[in-house]
C-alpha cells in the first residue's frame, strides 16, 4: 500500500482507455500555481524522494521547476551580456560569447551540461591554437553565466558541473625601460602616443585610459578622476597629474577644442574613440627594433611584439615604487586592491637586482673601512709608561 505523503500528491496518469501509466508523477503548489512533474520511475519511493526535494526547495528558496529543465545556455549567455552592459564592465568579452561559447554550448540545455562537454570544448580550442590562460577565461564566463542563472529568482539553473582548470604559465613579467618607452614612442602614430604615455606614467588599465571623458580630467587642480563602475574594481580613483602628463592632456584638449570640439573622449582618432591598435602597435614595435639609428632590439622577438600594453600597467608600479612613492599610494593610483595583486605588478628588474649587489657592495666596503679605520686608532693608542 502506498503512502500518502504529506507533501502535495503522487499519482500515476490515466492514458487513454482507462489505463494507468507504470511512471509516478508528482503534483505540488509554488505559490499558489498547481506544478505537475514527471519523476521518470516505475518506483513510488523516487517519486516520493523527488517530492520531498521539491518541498525543501520551495521552502528554502532554491526551486527551479521543470522550467529550468529546458533552459539553454544561450539564454544564459544573453543574460551575462546583459550583466555585463548593467555594470559597466568591459564588453571586450562579449566577442568570445558570441564567436566561441555561443556556437558550441549555446543549444544544449544548462541541465545537461556535463564536464565531458566542457573538456571537449578544451580539446577543440586547444587545437585552435588557444593558449591554456585564454581558455580558462572563456570558460570563467560560461561559469559565470551559469552562476547568473543559478542565483535568480526563479532558479534557471539547477546545478553547476565540474569545471577544469587548465594549467597557466607564470605571470608575465615584462616591463618598459625607459629607452623602450622612448623609442616606441616616437615610432607609434601620433593619436598612439598620449594614451601610451598616459599608461607609462600611472599603469592604469588599457579600458580606463581609452575610456577617460573630459568631465573627468581637471586641468586646473592637476588631476584625473576615475568614477565608481569605470574601473574593474569598481571604486573610483584619483590620478595626480605630474608636468609630462599634464602637458600631455593639455595638447590633447586643445587639438580636441580647435578640430573637435564634440569629442567627448580623452584620447582619440579623428574625434573618434580609439579602439583596437594591435595593427599599429606591432609595426611600431618593429621599427623601433630594427632601424638604422639607436635601434632597440628587445621590443621586437620572435617575430611579433616582445612588449605588450598591459606591461606599462607593471612598468608604472614599478617606476612609482623607485621614485620612492610609498607602495599603498602606488596601489591607490594603479587600482591595486590586494597585496598579493599588486606584488605580481611591483616587478623587480634585472637593472634592479644589480643596483641592489651595488648597493650591498658599497655597504660592505664602507664597513670594512670604518673597521680598518677603528683598528689603526687603536694601534695608534700608545698606553702610559710604556715606551713610544
Amino acid at each position: 500500500m502506498s503512502r500518502k505523503p504529506q507533501f502535495g500528491s503522487i499519482y500515476q496518469p490515466v492514458k487513454k482507455g482507462g489505463v494507468k501509466t507504470s511512471v509516478w508523477w508528482i503534483r505540488y503548489y509554488v505559490d499558489g500555481v498547481q506544478q505537475y512533474e514527471s519523476s521518470k520511475s516505475r518506483r513510488y519511493t523516487d517519486a516520493e524522494a523527488l517530492l520531498k526535494q521539491r518541498l525543501v526547495e520551495i521552502q528554502t528558496g532554491a526551486y527551479a521547476g521543470p522550467v529550468a529543465e529546458k533552459i539553454k545556455i544561450s539564454e544564459l549567455l544573453d543574460d551575462l551580456i546583459q550583466d555585463f552592459e548593467m555594470n559597466a564592465k568591459s564588453v571586450e568579452w562579449v566577442r568570445h560569447v558570441d564567436k566561441h561559447l555561443r556556437p558550441f554550448f549555446g543549444e544544449l540545455r544548462a541541465s545537461r551540461l556535463t564536464t565531458d562537454q566542457i573538456r571537449g570544448y578544451i580539446r577543440q580550442r586547444r587545437e585552435a591554437g588557444i593558449s591554456n590562460s585564454t581558455i580558462n577565461r572563456e570558460l570563467n564566463r560560461l561559469k559565470r553565466a551559469l552562476n547568473l542563472g543559478r542565483f535568480s529568482t526563479p532558479p534557471k539553473v539547477k546545478r553547476l558541473p565540474i569545471f577544469p582548470r587548465l594549467e597557466e604559465p607564470p605571470p608575465r613579467k615584462g616591463f618598459f625601460e625607459h629607452e623602450e618607452f622612448l623609442a616606441l614612442r616616437d615610432e607609434l602614430p601620433e593619436h598612439l602616443r598620449p594614451p601610451l604615455t598616459f599608461a607609462y606614467f600611472t599603469g592604469c588599465r588599457k579600458g580606463e585610459i581609452l575610456g577617460l571623458q573630459w568631465p573627468q580630467v581637471d586641468l586646473r587642480r592637476h588631476v584625473v578622476r576615475l568614477n565608481p563602475g569605470e574601473t574593474k574594481s569598481g571604486e573610483g580613483r584619483i590620478l595626480p597629474l605630474g608636468s609630462d602628463l599634464f602637458n600631455v592632456l593639455s595638447m590633447q584638449k586643445e587639438t580636441r577644442d580647435q578640430r573637435w570640439p564634440a569629442c567627448p573622449w580623452v584620447f582619440f582618432r579623428y574625434g573618434k574613440r580609439i579602439q583596437d591598435f594591435r595593427g599599429a602597435w606591432e609595426e611600431a614595435s618593429k621599427r623601433a627594433a630594427t632601424r638604422e639609428k639607436s635601434p632597440v632590439p628587445s621590443l621586437w622577438a620572435k617575430g611579433k611584439p616582445a612588449k605588450l600594453f598591459h606591461d606599462l600597467r607593471r612598468t608604472g608600479a614599478r617606476n612609482l615604487v623607485r621614485a620612492g612613492v610609498p607602495e599603498r599610494v602606488v596601489m591607490q593610483i594603479g587600482g591595486w586592491r590586494t597585496r598579493s595583486v599588486f606584488d605580481r605588478y611591483n616587478i623587480v628588474s634585472e637593472r634592479d637586482l644589480l643596483e641592489a649587489a651595488g648597493k650591498l657592495e658599497r655597504h660592505l666596503a664602507e664597513v670594512e673601512t670604518e673597521r680598518v679605520k677603528a683598528t689603526s686608532r687603536q694601534l695608534s693608542v700608545v698606553p702610559k709608561g710604556e715606551p713610544s
